[in-house]
């Protein structure tokens, strides 16, 4: 089921949440290229994926050039490195014009990196924190 106008959406990296992403994108109807250096990371995709996939290197120009970045609606930065993840997202926001841009960054620290050039972070160690927070913490109800 497709909600509004389908989108250009590039996925780099296809561990479990690249995966889930392009999954996601491609069951509303969104075009989606995966792109990872190993081929078998693709075997994270549903059987009903029905974009393309593409092996190489995501710190590489001419891979980014590959995945059709000039035409995307938005990129998902998602490798296991924040230095990948950075060159990517730099890339596709100031030499292909994207603009939404998303990166995982692993640590917190560098969050404000990506911020300030306008890329959208998330940080598995921020999220689970919040989590844990709340249990500690607690809510009025308990």
């Amino acid at each position: 089921m497709t909600r509004g106008k389908s989108k250009y959406i590039v996925v780099f990296g296809c561990g479990r949440l690249g995966a889930s992403i392009a999954n996601l994108a491609s069951s509303l109807g969104h075009s989606v290229v995966v792109v990872d250096r190993n081929e078998y990371a693709f075997h994270r995709l549903n059987s009903e994926f029905s974009g393309f996939t593409i092996v190489g290197d995501a710190a590489e120009y001419e891979t980014l050039k590959e995945s059709g970045m000039e035409k995307a609606d938005m990129v998902f930065a998602f490798t296991n490195d924040d230095s990948t993840n950075f060159f990517v997202s730099m890339n596709a926001r100031h030499m292909f014009g994207v603009k939404k841009v998303i990166a995982r960054v692993y640590d917190p620290e560098k969050i404000k990196i990506f911020e300030e050039h306008g890329i959208d972070t998330i940080c598995p160690a921020i999220l689970m924190m919040e989590k844990v927070k709340g249990y500690v913490v607690g809510s009025d109800q308990d």
